[in-house]
């Protein structure tokens, strides 16, 4: 039996090689990798708020319900992250703050205008 083809992952010149089109990830011409437009950021949404476990004792606030918009809600990750003074991420509708944020989020989201649910 002979052993399957093998894939390019990485090669010295051009660094990480994409799965699906094996172009350098840098130059990648696959639609997976397209990062898709940032919508408009609407004058008033409703935003979600719940509370996950991440391992014994460890909780995350997450917030859903954002606009797909990258530099708002970098902007908006950052001011949550000063006003709590707490860790968090962005991911791509939402954000994770670190700790159980929930009533200084509520009040926060308030007085930016905008509606909080959770």
């Amino acid at each position: 039996m002979t052993a399957p083809p093998r894939r390019l992952v990485y090669s010295s010149g051009a660094g990480r090689i994409c799965p699906g089109c094996g172009w350098p990830r840098s130059d990648c011409k696959c639609s997976k990798n397209l990062a898709p437009p940032d919508e408009a950021v609407p004058e008033t949404f409703t935003v979600r708020l719940r509370v996950e476990s991440r391992g014994p004792g460890k909780q995350v606030t997450r917030l859903d319900g954002l606009p797909r918009n990258g530099a708002y809600l970098e902007e908006l990750c950052r001011n949550l992250k000063r006003a709590c003074g707490t860790g968090g991420t962005v991911g791509e509708d939402s954000i994770e703050l670190q700790g159980d944020q929930r009533e200084r989020l509520r009040e926060l989201l308030a007085s930016k205008g905008l509606r909080v649910k959770g």
